[in-house]
């Protein structure tokens, strides 16, 4: 939805826009307040308005008729009193703009004009509504403290001092307590709309947080996958570089690898994207089935094939009993040292060691002595381990890397296996 689109306020609601008050919906109405725009009066308040000016005017005239038979009035008071409350009913209009001032000046009228009594009390009503309890109690309070002086002033000719006195402040107490509780029931709508858009959001940065999360899993994959391939592919086609002359049948056997592995790595990266295109995670797409502890020995043949030496402890009686993602991330730790002691140890031999059972963990460990000769360092080292590490942490694990005594490396790493 675009930002000018008006229609905002009646999708919130299961009401018609036109049923609600102008200043509930200017609330809610972002933009309204941005602009700092006055709420134009909906069919709802413009019923309320006539009623409320209708009101005044039928307590004003049934005021006036009682003016006549109210002993010691001079008839210019009268003449006053009604002017006052004349002007006082036109005064309704503006009870929606200025709240307060009207409430101010219809406790110094209502105190002059008997005329405007009906006014005065929807002033306080409105009072109620629109504005905080604060200036209902300086206002609503000067007007119940006036009103036994008025009656001691213009005692009523029908009815006893106590009891005018009485009633009049029940009326007012009663105004007041129902525009306080209108204004209640729309704080409270307001305050429940807000907080269905603070959890709104908040499930919004949460699946905004759990998507990102994803990616960067996706792409902690993607690493750990093309990284093993491309590796491969890199030292058989570095063989063919600087060995042209080698016999035919090295060079055809080096050739079916690097087709191999490219093979390999394009269906790996189509997987991931497919991942990537559907929003699931790994376990749930599909294509071919994810790596556990039980591929590790592919995994070792495959770096055999392409020249490397090594050596393969495995301690584990029943690897299909690893938990499928502890032995993914055992096969993954396996293959990042791998391709990383091919990289930065060419011609040395490496040593996997996978021990564990149930209840104790899962620890495996990749090392490599020194190299022969000088390597030189490779562009983004280190980025597979970090991620390596982080996911190894995530299955309640860790993972430990760095160089060893006689100047090769180990990567050692522990995972939970739990009581099955």
């Amino acid at each position: 939805m675009s930002n000018d689109e008006p229609a905002l306020v009646p999708q919130e609601f299961a009401v018609p826009r036109w049923l609600l008050p102008s200043a509930l919906i200017h609330e809610l109405d972002p933009d309204a307040r941005a602009l700092g725009r006055r709420p134009r009066r909906t069919a709802r308040d413009w019923v309320v308005d006539v009623s409320c000016f209708l009101l005044a005017v039928v307590l004003g005239l049934a005021a006036a008729q009682s003016l006549s038979g109210e002993p010691g009035l001079p008839h210019p008071a009268a003449v006053l009193d009604r002017t006052l409350g004349g002007l006082a009913c036109a005064a309704v209009w503006t009870r929606r703009r200025w709240p307060v001032g009207l409430a101010v000046a219809m406790v110094v009228v209502g105190f002059l004009s008997n005329t405007a009594g009906g006014v005065a009390m929807v002033a306080l009503f409105t009072l109620a509504v629109h504005r905080p309890f604060r200036y209902v109690v300086w206002i609503g309070g000067v007007d119940l403290a006036l009103i036994p002086l008025f009656y001691w002033l213009r005692p009523d000719p029908d009815l006893p001092y106590a009891g005018t006195v009485a009633f009049t402040a029940l009326l007012t107490v009663s105004v007041i307590g129902w525009g306080m509780f209108v204004r209640s029931k729309r704080q409270l709508m307001l305050s429940l709309r807000d907080r269905a858009r603070r959890a709104e959001t908040e499930a919004h940065l949460r699946a905004e947080r759990a998507q990102r999360l994803a990616r960067e899993a996706i792409a902690r994959e993607m690493h750990d996958v093309l990284a093993h391939r491309l590796t491969l592919l890199s030292v058989h086609a570095g063989a063919l570089e600087f060995r042209p002359d080698a016999p035919r049948e090295e060079i055809a056997r080096a050739a079916g690898v690097i087709r191999e592995s490219a093979h390999e790595a394009l269906q790996d990266l189509r997987e991931i994207i497919g991942v990537l295109r559907a929003g699931e995670p790994d376990d749930a797409a599909g294509g071919r089935p994810q790596p556990t502890l039980a591929a590790l020995d592919a995994l070792v043949a495959e770096s055999r094939e392409a020249g490397m030496k090594v050596t393969l402890d495995h301690r584990v009686a029943d690897p299909a009993a690893v938990p499928a993602s502890v032995g993914r991330t055992a096969y993954r730790i396996a293959q990042e040292a791998l391709t990383n002691a091919r990289k930065h140890a060419p011609g040395t031999e490496v040593t996997v060691q996978v021990s564990g059972t149930p209840g104790a963990g899962l620890t495996i460990t990749v090392r490599n002595p020194a190299p022969a000769s000088d390597v030189p360092p490779v562009p983004g080292s280190g980025q597979g381990l970090i991620g390596l590490t982080e996911r190894a942490t995530l299955t309640g694990g860790h993972l430990e890397h760095g160089a060893t005594a006689d100047g090769g490396f180990e990567v050692r790493g522990w995972l939970p296996w739990g009581e099955s």
